[in-house]
């Protein structure tokens, strides 16, 4: 198994996310909101603005109803 460079997580916020966009908050061209998850060790906590300036972050809000 080849190594993942830089943290790597698995986890996805989708019961903040899912509720900030059901509130109306969310346009196309927001910044996404902020939020922290454990990484896949769970030996550390990463925060999505630690990306911000450095590397590219996709994110998908898909439809699951």
């Amino acid at each position: 198994m080849r190594h993942v460079p830089g943290p790597a997580f698995l986890v996805i916020p989708f019961k903040q996310l899912w509720f900030v966009a059901r509130a109306g908050r969310l346009r196309v061209g927001d910044a996404a909101p902020g939020f922290e998850l454990p990484t896949y060790d769970k030996k550390s906590r990463i925060q999505l603005a630690s990306f911000r300036g450095h590397k590219p972050v996709v994110l998908i809000f898909g439809s699951y109803t």
